[in-house]
């Protein structure tokens, strides 16, 4: 999680997640209005050395998407 503000969060991957995926080719993010609780996969990003799942770090409902 990147940021807290009131009832919102920004979330994201770490620089450390991403310098361990190499050159990313592929993101799948959620669209706006879905809900996801803590802990299921939310996202997904496939590099030219792996695909992982991103997920989610608490319960909410996706606002915005950038």
């Amino acid at each position: 999680m990147r940021r807290v503000e009131g009832k919102s969060a920004t979330c994201g991957i770490t620089n450390f997640a991403q310098s361990q995926l190499g050159d990313v080719v592929y993101v799948s993010l959620p669209e706006v209005g879905a809900s996801f609780k803590k802990g299921e996969a939310m996202a997904s990003v496939e590099s030219v050395k792996a695909a992982s799942d991103v997920y989610a770090p608490l319960s909410g409902t996706v606002k915005e998407v950038r």
